[in-house]
């Protein structure tokens, strides 16, 4: 099998961008190979024994993270100086101490879930009908976040901007929103995570489903899904990535570098946009683009 430089790039910018949409990544590096068939499915089909594309997907989903930390290095920062002031002081109390924490208990079950259940998920349900059925399921997830968000009474609108302070870093203001979840309320957006070990369903998507039905608005719910998820990936891709210097991988290493150079520029760009797009819109549109797509796709392959 083999790895040309075009099919490389083409899956680094795919995976730059749906890692950060709510459309999921993995269902998505599942599928298309798969609907274009031909050349482009046989060397990028991950139920292929000794298949690369693992390791090209491992390589990829770092270059994304590293593309997260460059884009929030100052609020990453604040919430390491939070973490080791919270340590050294034994107490939980300032803003960015709350942050840490957050993301700490945010990021633990997903953790011990992908160790545990991760291979064995995408090795029974990583062919392509499978994915494309749990891609129209995270569109139903999605809308019905949507739908039950704006029947809570007294909560603020899907999509209506939040009121900036002038002189105020939005990310600051932002962070005091999120300080003011629960560690518990933090556990649960962050253990969402673990549906997204089943290709099809968006890390971003039900993170920021289960935020915004606890409340948080869109805006928010989207940065705390981008910040849990930074961990997570970097973890998960540091623990595979001994698999790149493996010596039956050393062929696509040319290609590889190239494919990362694209996911992180996709990512960087991709993250700058939803940060915005969140401030004044819904998931809605990406709800109906998974139904759709997943929908189909799935009669297609099934034909």
């Amino acid at each position: 099998m083999s790895l040309t430089y075009p099919e490389s790039i083409g899956v680094g910018l795919l995976q730059g961008v749906t890692e950060l949409f709510p459309v999921s990544s993995l269902g998505h590096s599942i599928l298309i190979p798969a609907l274009i068939g031909g050349g482009v499915h046989h060397d990028l089909d991950m139920t292929v024994a000794k298949s690369p594309y693992l390791a090209v997907l491992v390589g990829l989903h770092l270059a994304t993270a590293l593309a997260l930390v460059v884009f929030f290095r100052k609020d990453w920062v604040r919430v390491v100086n939070g973490l080791f002031s919270s340590i050294r002081e034994r107490r939980i109390e300032t803003v960015n101490q709350k942050l840490a924490w957050l993301l700490i208990v945010g990021t633990i079950p997903v953790g011990i879930a992908g160790l545990v259940a991760e291979k064995a998920l995408q090795a029974a349900l990583g062919k392509p009908v499978p994915a494309a059925i749990f891609l129209a399921l995270n569109g139903f997830v999605l809308l019905g976040a949507e739908r039950l968000r704006r029947g809570g009474g007294g909560r603020r609108r899907a999509g209506q901007q939040v009121e900036h302070t002038p002189g105020v870093d939005p990310a600051v203001e932002s962070d005091r929103r999120l300080a003011q979840l629960s560690l518990r309320q933090g556990m649960w957006i962050g253990s969402a995570q673990i549906l997204a070990l089943l290709p099809g369903i968006s890390r971003s998507g039900v993170t920021m489903s289960t935020g915004i039905l606890r409340g948080v608005n869109h805006e928010d719910a989207a940065r705390f899904s981008f910040l849990l998820a930074t961990p997570v990936i970097l973890a998960a891709s540091l623990l595979k990535a001994p698999e790149l210097f493996a010596p039956e991988n050393a062929g696509i290493r040319g290609p590889l570098a190239a494919g990362c150079v694209a996911a992180f520029v996709a990512g960087y760009v991709s993250v700058k946009f939803l940060t915005k797009y969140f401030e004044t819109k819904s998931m809605t549109p990406f709800a109906i683009y998974c139904m759709v797509a997943g929908i189909g796709s799935a009669i297609y392959l099934s034909l």
